[in-house]
């Protein structure tokens, strides 16, 4: 549990005084440079934990949904928290912007957030770039979405699957 003067309480509250996105854009950052904590489940926990869901070993069941790490920036330190899989994206085959700002809203009394980001990326083959092949630790999966001025949204998702081969060890289709 955090205090309010712990580092983690001041950090919090920093963040929650800026614009949500803004905060969200500087967590990435800090941990980007190292400014993230490193977990590890230990010993008899840790057997307890493990599963596997089609055919991949997941050292926990908790993972890190997609939209936090978008454009693979951070999914080593995201593993480092202790999460048993961390899921990047949306990704879509061509870069785009998503939705006009504001985009993120803070629901404070539900300690939750809604984002309508409309899946802001960096493009399906940077992304990749930012994914050595599944020589890697962890589990890393990718959440695939089709470019909002799509003409072929399969054709989108199919090249995704392309663009990811061999990076990631699962595939989430994103159809909103």
């Amino acid at each position: 549990m955090t205090t309010r003067w712990s580092p983690a309480g001041l950090a919090t509250r920093a963040l929650r005084a800026l614009d949500p996105e803004r905060a969200h854009d500087a967590t990435i950052a800090l941990m980007r440079a190292g400014l993230a904590p490193s977990y590890r489940v230990r010993g008899a926990d840790a057997k307890r934990l493990r599963t596997q869901v089609a055919g991949i070993d997941f050292p926990n069941p908790l993972g890190l949904a997609a939209g936090f790490d978008k454009n693979a920036r951070v999914w080593r330190q995201a593993l480092g928290l202790g999460f048993g899989f961390v899921e990047v994206g949306a990704a879509t085959p061509r870069p785009q912007p998503g939705n006009p700002r504001p985009r993120v809203f803070r629901l404070p009394e539900e300690r939750a957030v809604i984002n309508r980001y409309g899946f802001n990326n960096d493009g399906a083959a940077l992304i990749a770039s930012r994914l050595p092949k599944r020589t890697r630790p962890g589990v890393v999966g990718v959440n695939l979405g089709a470019n909002k001025l799509s003409m072929d949204r399969t054709a989108d998702y199919v090249a995704g699957v392309q663009i990811f081969e061999g990076r990631v060890d699962f595939y989430t289709v994103n159809i909103s």
